[in-house]
């Protein structure tokens, strides 16, 4: 069982493409996708159901240079 969470990626200007070719390359992701307004970039992850999901996201994404803010959304139940 999995958690899907999403997250949006704000970059220090100039990096988003480089941010997400690296993000691309950690095969954490679901989907990636370039956005306007306030943030530049919003992945869809599933998180293993027996990992701590601030921990993991700290872990394996916001280590990546280039990230200068995050905004996480939980989600629930798909309708």
């Amino acid at each position: 069982m999995t958690t899907c969470v999403f997250v949006q990626l704000r970059c220090k200007p100039g990096t988003t493409y480089k941010v997400a070719e690296e993000i691309v390359l950690r095969e954490i992701h679901s989907e990636l996708f370039s956005t306007s307004g306030e943030y530049d970039l919003l992945l869809k992850l599933y998180i293993p159901k027996d990992e701590d999901i601030g921990k993991f996201i700290n872990d394996h994404l916001l280590d990546v240079p280039g990230i200068e803010r995050s905004l996480t959304t939980l989600t629930f139940n798909a309708f």
